[in-house]
């Protein structure tokens, strides 16, 4: 049922809702409200907000970006191996691994050629690493910034953002070639099947504050990622209504 077809009477947080809270499940959450459209409505409305936040790192459809850092700092999610092939044997959350390697799986079926995970999930700690080497790759924060988030300001530590890169007979290439790969391509239009979505798309930098990132997927599991993707939204922000965060406040 679409959120039209719900009773206007019946509060959003009806029992159906919070016991799939209670499950743990952000899948089952969002299909008691009736699906990825009718959630989104309701956060964006408000009608949600007694049991729906979108601050909360265990939930797949939590947002992070440089005006809504990681709480607490140092929240570390469950973490599984995929099968999916990586360079660096990286981890993912479990349903976020799953979801990874039934998409790159069908991209093998597809004929398009392997993907590899370059990189998943990383702590507090590995996201200060990695964001020290950009600055000192760009020379400066600023320039940082355009490209790495900066520690607790990271999708990575979520367990729930996975950088592909495109391999052939156990080699992979760079990331940054994965947008124009025929791997890239067809993850670009197919991801939303399998609960990822793009979240760096560069046409809308001044919302999100990074450059193009076609590398970068994020996984909000298959009702979210597929109202975002019918709705036609370029960013997370722009599809909660939030406002832009291109800058740290």
């Amino acid at each position: 049922a679409d959120a039209s077809e719900k009773d206007d009477a019946e509060p959003f947080c009806s029992h159906e809702v919070t016991a799939a809270i209670d499950s743990g499940e952000s899948e089952a959450v969002v299909t008691a409200a009736g699906g990825g459209a009718a959630f989104r409505d309701a956060v964006v409305s408000g009608d949600a907000d007694a049991c729906i936040a979108l601050d909360h790192p265990a939930w797949n459809w939590v947002v992070v970006n440089k005006h809504r850092p990681i709480a607490p700092e140092n929240f570390a999610p469950e973490v599984t191996s995929p099968a999916t092939f990586s360079p660096i044997g990286a981890h993912l959350a479990p349903e976020a691994a799953a979801a990874l390697d039934e998409m790159t799986l069908a991209a093998q079926n597809a004929g398009v050629g392997d993907i590899g995970l370059e990189s998943g999930y990383r702590s507090y700690e590995a996201q200060i690493e990695a964001y020290d080497a950009q600055v000192l790759a760009r020379g400066t924060r600023d320039g940082a910034d355009e490209t790495s988030a900066r520690p607790g300001f990271s999708e990575h530590q979520l367990g729930l953002a996975a950088d592909l890169v495109a391999c052939e007979a156990g080699v992979c290439g760079s990331m940054y070639e994965f947008g124009d790969s025929p791997q890239g391509q067809w993850v670009a239009e197919n991801a939303s099947t399998y609960g990822w979505i793009v979240r760096y798309t560069g046409t809308e930098t001044g919302t999100t504050g990074y450059e193009a990132e076609p590398w970068h997927m994020r996984f909000v599991g298959v009702e979210l990622a597929t109202a975002y993707v019918d709705g036609g939204y370029e960013t997370f922000e722009d599809f909660w209504g939030l406002e832009a965060a291109p800058d740290y406040e």
